[in-house]
């Protein structure tokens, strides 16, 4: 179900999710009462890496998912698909810290689309966003207003074509990797 929790920070750490449908965000709330989201996971992704015992992080969905649970017991099976998984992940936060840190909002915007076009499988065709466009301000580091004024001027350039509030084609995949040059 849309926004039901997985775990809150704070909690005790230890299993870690796999995602068969759907998609994850996971966030921290700051002390001044703003969410930064630092991660969605989507089909496939494993998530839940913690290096205490004790979550540092909130993980809900963000529309209805689907997840597998690896105790700790299994997990010995799975270690070397594991320590990928969480190479890639660690890959992943490092591409959005340099993203957020040295793009504009254009760049940021087309950098997050490239990036779901990718995990979606393929740069050219329909992607899907389930997130809210307050996710995505949330994930880039900018307003609402802005990741909407971002996306309509894209759509006025000719770079992207909006299907539904949710889901978009990429007409011109190098004006978006231009952008984030």
């Amino acid at each position: 179900m849309p926004g039901a929790e997985i775990y809150a920070e704070g909690d005790k750490s230890g299993a870690l999710y796999q995602v068969a449908f759907g998609v994850i965000r996971i966030y921290r709330l700051m002390a001044d009462g703003r969410r930064q989201i630092c991660a969605f996971y989507m089909p496939g992704d494993i998530f839940g890496f913690e290096s205490g015992t004790q979550r540092h992080f909130f993980a809900d969905a963000v529309d209805t998912v689907g997840l597998r649970t690896l105790r700790p017991n299994t997990l010995s099976d799975l270690s070397h698909e594991l320590l990928k998984l969480a190479l890639q992940s660690l890959s992943r936060a490092h591409d959005h810290l340099l993203t957020v840190g040295r793009n504009d909002a254009a760049g940021r915007v087309a950098a997050f689309l490239l990036d779901m076009a990718e995990r979606q499988g393929g740069p050219l065709g329909r992607i899907n966003l389930p997130m809210s466009r307050t996710d995505i301000a949330d994930y880039l580091g900018l307003t609402i207003e802005t990741v909407s004024r971002v996306l309509s001027r894209m759509k006025d350039a000719g770079i992207i074509k909006m299907a539904s509030a949710r889901q978009l084609e990429l007409l011109n995949p190098t004006a978006l990797e231009d952008m984030t040059a």
